[in-house]
């Protein structure tokens, strides 16, 4: 493995067969070449790299629990204003100690602790400015414990707390509009990525690293696991999602939309719904009502997108 990408994330931790997170780490710490302190909410990432008595992080690394993780973050950032002022600690540090200078702050965190249990932290950390990047890895549930259904798990999933059977199709709602959310509060730069298109999150990460105040990603991880398809296919799956515009790329910079993927032929979201085990019942007689829901609700996201962006 390449040394560059391990300096930050060592291999060896426990993720499972076909997981893209550690991609998504990697590839959002080796966008700066500034010493980096991150803070981690509950979930995945957490458990698979901190294994007692080992870890795999190589940088300053702080475990918060799920509800708290960008609360953690704002301390840090109060913590770095303060040792500057006090002329403790130098404005710039590149490829130095990250106690030598002012750290880049990144936090990470699943759909669990992001869309639901920490969204009231995440929510206070951007209102007040702080400045740092929260990335959200969307894999659509509560997967680090057994697949629960979270705010990010699309309609008609199969989950462990919304099971589809005999009297239900699986998730019954449409999953929360984070990107909305976040983009209400006011932030100069938000993007929503997709680890199977690597280069364009590195693009974004760098942006989001380089803005003053607080930045937000929003990044497709498709879990072999509990989605249910096997561990050698998470990218055939990630750009599936993107190619039917189930998962659009887009920015959002200063308010302005800019989308990064344009397919002008894109594929019914069926072809992304039956790679999957947790749709798979969707495709009875009974429910494929559903799949055109779906279908409908990711049309009207497209044009509703193509419209904010004022692309053709």
């Amino acid at each position: 493995m390449n040394q560059e990408l391990t300096k930050k994330l060592a291999p060896g931790h426990t993720t499972c067969a076909g997981c893209g997170i550690p991609v998504i780490v990697r590839t959002i710490l080796g966008a700066t070449k500034d010493p980096v302190i991150v803070s981690n909410a509950t979930g995945c990432l957490e458990v698979t790299t901190t294994i007692y008595p080992y870890t795999a992080w190589k940088i300053p690394y702080i475990h918060s629990a799920f509800e708290n993780a960008a609360a953690t973050i704002s301390g840090v950032e109060a913590a770095q204003k303060a040792l500057l002022k006090k002329a403790k600690l130098k404005k710039s540090a590149k490829g130095g100690s990250a106690f030598g200078g002012k750290a880049k702050l990144v936090v990470f965190g699943g759909d669990g602790g992001t869309y639901d249990i920490g969204l009231q932290s995440l929510s206070g950390a951007l209102e007040r400015g702080h400045e740092f990047l929260y990335v959200c890895y969307d894999n659509g549930g509560y997967m680090n414990t057994g697949g629960q259904r979270s705010g990010g798990t699309p309609l008609g999933a199969n989950t462990e707390t919304e099971p589809a059977g005999l009297d239900s199709f699986g998730k019954s709602r449409n999953r929360k509009d984070l990107m909305e959310i976040v983009k209400s509060h006011g932030i100069k730069y938000l993007a929503q990525a997709n680890v199977a298109y690597p280069n364009d999150l590195a693009m974004k990460a760098k942006k989001a690293l380089e803005t003053k105040g607080p930045s937000f990603l929003l990044v497709l991880q498709p879990c072999t696991n509990l989605w249910k398809f096997p561990t050698s296919r998470y990218v055939r799956l990630g750009r599936l999602a993107t190619e039917t515009n189930f998962w659009p790329l887009y920015e959002i910079e200063k308010g302005n939309y800019v989308i990064n993927y344009v397919n002008k032929n894109p594929k019914k979201v069926e072809e992304f719904l039956k790679e999957q085990g947790r749709f798979k019942h969707l495709f009875e007689e009974k429910n494929k009502k559903v799949i055109k829901e779906i279908q409908k609700s990711v049309n009207g996201n497209w044009k509703k997108l193509v419209e904010m962006s004022g692309s053709k």
